[in-house]
């Protein structure tokens, strides 16, 4: 702090500095810094900012939810058939808060990351030999993500209200039931001690108590009376938070990954197959635990303290377990919507929230820097500065490559990638030899839905709002390419 300035999301004890967030990420940057300072010559500044964040959100960010991608796509094919889980694989990768986080060196997406591999574990060993090994490694990713991210804690609830349902409404005598219920608990428990003990020593050390955590003593005055008050800062739910964070133009839930919708729709069709099957059954109550749990969260927390980036970041954990049943959604429109044209109409739609959430969520994501004085994230500030020349830097802008190609190159990937995810999709419609009057009208849809998100969003745009907003970024942009 003394060479290179005060920071911001500092905890102060007893005249000592530390992060106050969870901590092993700041942990899990420790060999990369020193790998780097070795390969720098080894003096004390021989790492500079840009390659530290660089490296560490590559390496703690973005390759986690590339691992995690092959996991999720096996979990959707045990459900829907290929193409939809393709489809809804990339939509979630390229559409949705996964992207945001993962290139934010920021604790969310590796936080979901843990939390849906936890749930993955424990959904693998249920549905195979229920060996006591499953459920410590289900423990062990559930202990990591809360070192990662204390609000991690809502995601596991859902998993604990899966693992319960699944366990306690399945075959066999009640006490049969309860021995493999604690089976669970106990092994679950071992998997997750090692990070929880860690954890607890960790704030031990930092904090003087092994159940505080930075959060109770933030430097910032500014950010302290969003943490006082209520349960850990959780009020009354109010209509105006839960509003804005799914709804919100500038950075709404929905508004930027539309695709999500599918979800309510796909939850009827969760809950019509989960009838006499134990594992599918605590999927449909474990994502309604955790709908409600987030929702409540998000109405309750202050909107404000969501800060300056894309969406609503608090809602990342919630994001992969809404992808089942937004592909159970697809996969019913692909399978029992009578006629040709209304299958394909119907696919079609459905195609369209997700190569929208692609377009949107993959143009916001270059910008990732949402001041909240904006009205719209896309076309108050994504749009407006690439239009003026200010492209997203990369790391061809740093080696040299001339402006404005890097920066055109990222958009078009953007826009490729979303046409790319409507066709799979609208190819998966239930006709062995469609007429080509068919596909056009399944593209006709395609086409209809996303102009109708990006009008919505168009209509929103407020451009006296976005003015100082623009002019903000514009100041602090970190290469200019016209």
């Amino acid at each position: 702090m003394r060479d290179y300035g005060y920071v911001g999301d500092l905890s102060v004890k007893d005249g000592r500095y530390f992060p106050s967030k969870a901590p092993l990420l700041s942990f899990a940057a420790v060999p990369i810094y020193v790998a780097l300072r070795v390969l720098g010559g080894g003096y004390r500044y021989a790492v500079g900012e840009l390659p530290l964040v660089y490296f560490a959100r590559l390496f703690l960010t973005v390759l986690p939810t590339l691992l995690m991608l092959p996991f999720l796509h096996r979990f959707l094919r045990a459900y829907v058939d290929e193409p939809v889980a393709d489809g809804m694989t990339a939509t979630y990768a390229l559409g949705s808060l996964a992207l945001s986080y993962s290139l934010l060196f920021m604790s969310h997406q590796t936080a979901a990351v843990l939390a849906f591999a936890s749930f993955f574990s424990l959904w693998h060993t249920l549905r195979s030999d229920g060996r006591a090994a499953g459920y410590a490694v289900s423990g062990a990713f559930a202990g990591a993500a809360i070192a990662t991210e204390y609000t991690i804690a809502l995601a596991l609830l859902g998993v604990a209200v899966y693992g319960a349902v699944a366990i306690l409404s399945g075959t066999g005598a009640a006490h049969d039931k309860i021995r493999r219920g604690l089976t669970a608990l106990t092994f679950t428990a071992a998997g997750a001690a090692p990070f929880a003990i860690g954890l607890m020593l960790y704030q031990w050390a930092c904090f003087g108590h092994p159940l505080h955590t930075g959060y109770r003593y933030l430097a910032d005055v500014a950010y302290q009376p969003w943490h006082t008050g209520g349960f850990l800062g959780i009020h009354f739910p109010e209509a105006g938070a839960f509003l804005l964070s799914f709804f919100s133009p500038l950075r709404g839930l929905f508004a930027l990954a539309p695709f999500l919708l599918l979800a309510f729709f796909g939850l009827g069709v969760l809950f019509a197959r989960s009838r006499g099957k134990p594992v599918d059954r605590g999927i449909f109550w474990m994502t309604l635990a955790l709908l409600c749990f987030y929702a409540y969260f998000t109405s309750s927390f202050s909107y404000e303290s969501w800060g300056w980036t894309t969406g609503p970041r608090h809602l990342t954990g919630l994001v992969p377990f809404l992808v089942l049943p937004s592909a159970l959604g697809v996969q019913r429109l692909t399978s029992e919507v009578p006629g040709y044209t209304r299958a394909h109409l119907a696919l079609g739609a459905a195609a369209g929230l997700c190569a929208a959430s692609v377009l949107i969520t993959g143009l916001v994501s270059l910008v990732n820097y949402i001041p909240d004085s904006a009205s719209n994230a896309l076309f108050g500030l994504a749009i407006p500065l690439f239009r003026s020349g200010y492209w997203p830097p990369s790391l061809w802008t740093l080696l040299g490559i001339p402006a404005p190609w890097p920066g055109i190159v990222l958009v078009a990937a953007v826009v490729s990638a979303a046409l790319l995810v409507a066709l799979v999709l609208i190819r998966v419609a239930p006709l062995a030899r469609p007429a080509r009057a068919s596909w056009a009208k399944a593209a006709l849809a395609a086409a209809s839905v996303c102009a109708f998100v990006l009008a919505g969003l168009a209509l929103a745009k407020d451009s006296g709002r976005d003015a100082g907003a623009l002019g903000h970024l514009k100041s602090a942009w970190l290469a200019q390419s016209r």
